[in-house]
Order: C-alpha cells, then sequence, then structure tokens
C-alpha cells in the first residue's frame, strides 16, 4: 500500500460551511484521519445548501470527501469528556467557531492543551482571536469588504464588487492548512503543540499585494480598473472578433516579441510613450487601441494561438464548460475528479491544486453522511459498544 504524506495525522474537524471544511479536505485528501463531528440531527449547515442532487448537498460533498462523519453534543457534560478522550488520541483540532465560543463550552485550547499538550489547535474566523474586532461575526462577503479585495475590484467609474467565488473562505482555509503543516513541523522541534490562528480579513489583506502597495506609495485609494493589472501592461481583457482575450505581457523583452513578432509594428518599441514597462502602465489607455487595431482582425483563437506561438502569454477567457472538458485542467492535472456519492450518485469533486510527485494524494471517498461512522470511530477511539453508543443516541449525546 502507498504511502500518504499525512497517514499518521488524526484530524478532530469541528468546521462547517467553508473555510474549515476546505482545510481539512485538503489534509484528507493526503491521507489524514480526519473525523468530522458535527451537531446530532442537523449537521453542517452547508447539507442545506444547493445544489442539491437526490435531495443532498453536492456543495457539502465537494469540501467533505474522505472524511468520517460522527455527530456529538459538546453542550452536554457527557459529549465534553468523550470530546476530550478523542483529544487524547488525535494531533489536530480544527474548529471555525467565533472565537470564544469553544471556551465557553469548555473545551477551548486552554483546557485541550492540559489534556494533550502535543494537540495542535487550528481556528479559522472572520478578525482573529484577538484585537478589537475579535468577536465579530464573519463570512466571505464580509471578509471581501472588511479586507479591501471588493475596493479595487470592478470595472472604471462602476461599484465595487465581490469577487466571484468565495475567496475569502479559500484564502483562510489555505491559510489554516498552511499553518496546522507548519504547527506539526514545529512538533517536532519542540514535542509541544500550539493555537493557529487564522483570520480571514487577515488572508484577504495578506492576497492584495501590489494594491496595498500602490496605496503606500501614493496615499491614495486604487482606482477600479477592470482586468487591467497596473504594475504591467499590456496585461488586460481585449477584444477579438468574437469576444476578450487575455494578454500577460509582464516584461519588456514579451512587449518586444509582441511588437516584431505579432504586432509587425516595430515602432512602438521606440515609441516614448511605450519604450518601457513603466511608460507603458502610465499610457495603458494610448496602448489599448493599438493593441485591439491589431486583435479585433482575428477570431480569439486565432489571436491567442499567434501570441503564443512568438512566445508572449495570452490565453482564452474560458466559461466553466470549457474549463471542466479541459484536456490540460480536466485531464493531465485531473483538477475534476470522478467519485460515487451514496445519495448524490456519480459526480465529480474539485481536485486537489498540490501534487506531491512521490506521495500521491487519494480521492476516493464520499463525503460522510450525518453520524454514519458513529460505532466505527467511538469503538475504535473510546471503545464503546453498540449499547453504549445506543444509551448515547436515546440521550441526544449523539
Amino acid at each position: 500500500m502507498a504511502t500518504k504524506a499525512l497517514q499518521d495525522i488524526v484530524v478532530l474537524d469541528l468546521t462547517r460551511v467553508l473555510a474549515g471544511p476546505y482545510c481539512t479536505m485538503m489534509l484528507a485528501d493526503y491521507g489524514a484521519k480526519v473525523i468530522k463531528i458535527e451537531i446530532p440531527g442537523r449537521g453542517d449547515d452547508t447539507r442545506a445548501f444547493g445544489p442539491l442532487k437526490n435531495g443532498a448537498s453536492m456543495y457539502y460533498a465537494n469540501v467533505n470527501r474522505g472524511k468520517k462523519g460522527v455527530t456529538l453534543n459538546l453542550k452536554s457534560d457527557k459529549g465534553k469528556e468523550m470530546f476530550k478522550q478523542m483529544v487524547k488520541k488525535a494531533d489536530v483540532v480544527v474548529e471555525n467557531y467565533r472565537p470564544g465560543v469553544m471556551d465557553k463550552m469548555g473545551v477551548g485550547y486552554d483546557v485541550l492543551k492540559e489534556v494533550n499538550p502535543r494537540i495542535i489547535y487550528g481556528a479559522v474566523s472572520g478578525f482573529g482571536c484577538y484585537g478589537p474586532d475579535s468577536k465579530r461575526p464573519g463570512y466571505d462577503i464580509i471578509a471581501q469588504a472588511t479586507g479591501g479585495l471588493m475596493s479595487i475590484t470592478g470595472e472604471p467609474g462602476g461599484h465595487p464588487l465581490r469577487v466571484g467565488n468565495a475567496m475569502g473562505d479559500v484564502l483562510g482555509g489555505m491559510n489554516l492548512t498552511i499553518g496546522i503543516l507548519m504547527a506539526l513541523h514545529a512538533r517536532e522541534l519542540t514535542g509541544r503543540g500550539q493555537r493557529v490562528d487564522v483570520a480571514l480579513v487577515d488572508s484577504v489583506v495578506s492576497s492584495l499585494e501590489i494594491g496595498i502597495q500602490r496605496f503606500f506609495a501614493s496615499g491614495k485609494q486604487p482606482e477600479l480598473m477592470g482586468n487591467r493589472y497596473a504594475s504591467a501592461y499590456p496585461y488586460d481583457s481585449f477584444k477579438a472578433k468574437d469576444g476578450l482575450f487575455v494578454i500577460g505581457c509582464g516584461n519588456d523583452k514579451l512587449f518586444t516579441l509582441l511588437c516584431n513578432k505579432v504586432f509587425k509594428q516595430p515602432e512602438l518599441l521606440t515609441d516614448p510613450r511605450f519604450e518601457t514597462n513603466l511608460k507603458r502602465c502610465e499610457n495603458h489607455a494610448a496602448l489599448k487601441p493599438i493593441v485591439e487595431a491589431w486583435s479585433s482582425q482575428y477570431t480569439i483563437k486565432e489571436a491567442v494561438d499567434m501570441i503564443l506561438a512568438a512566445g508572449v502569454p495570452a490565453a482564452p477567457i474560458n466559461d466553466l464548460p470549457h474549463v471542466t472538458t479541459d484536456p490540460h485542467i480536466a485531464g493531465a492535472r485531473e483538477m475534476f475528479v470522478p467519485l460515487h456519492h451514496p445519495v448524490i450518485g456519480d459526480m465529480k469533486v474539485n481536485g486537489n491544486p498540490i501534487k506531491l510527485m512521490d506521495t500521491k494524494l487519494d480521492i476516493s471517498v464520499p463525503a460522510p453522511e450525518l453520524g454514519q461512522d458513529n460505532a466505527a470511530v467511538y469503538g475504535d477511539l473510546l471503545g464503546l459498544d453498540e449499547a453504549a453508543l445506543k444509551k448515547l443516541q436515546e440521550e441526544k449525546v449523539i
């Protein structure tokens, strides 16, 4: 049997919705034993989120694949005690409650580190576990708005826009994964676990890279610029006969190739408005129509093929029907993985973007039904038999 990168790691997953489950999904893909702990009778909110197929949530199924599923009432004394016993045998606890909720329930980090000093406690929340706004609730749209991402997204003269996916949640989930892996390595050095604190807002702010630096340099809010990039040009969307495509010309060498091999206009290279990348950025409004005078003669495919043949990055703006059938993305890179779900049936889940070339990932186990692994998990970790489990169910502990 092939070695899995995280096969010796046990994760207790108290997360719901997206940021936390995205993190634990990535860990499960690489072999961690992730035990998803849900509220009895209700479960993760996203079990009721669309799209639904055969009454089951494809949203939930996508980000909870590969996990064991149990139910546990952490508000009950017995539930708290069971959880602490599980923590003794775990490596990682992951939660995305509002800061302070776990402490109020009596199972926060300060308690759990006494139960198991090696435990890694990963938490993702809207604003983090400290600071004046730490108790504020946060969802993706709150993070995108508060962290400034919406303020630099949109068309010139338009309104700020939310990015079309839950970027704040995904960034938060990825950062939590990175933090947990760092903490696991630190534990090898120190012998101790620690708390990992990730905020959605911090994750968004960190991602703004050049937007923040533009503000620091000028003291002014960056203007909305659509698909254009402030630090390179032509780095934008452009018109072809049948729609828009993009060029990613990130330096002077690439612009030389564009002018000489594609546009056949070497005189642009000595035009004082365009002779350096900085000047092209300043004079983007003059350069864009020159590019489009050339590109509008061709279809998207023709224009992209010619630009690529010259060694310059370019691409069509793919819609999802194209992305999900692309031979590179969907084929070679396996970014849509077929999976059989017991209720949904045959479906495809999003692939994992991290490819370890020796210890391969495994996406083959569907998301659990609510409480489906109660007997197996509680039997294995806590030694509970069928009679004990039935009593816990009657007492609404599981």
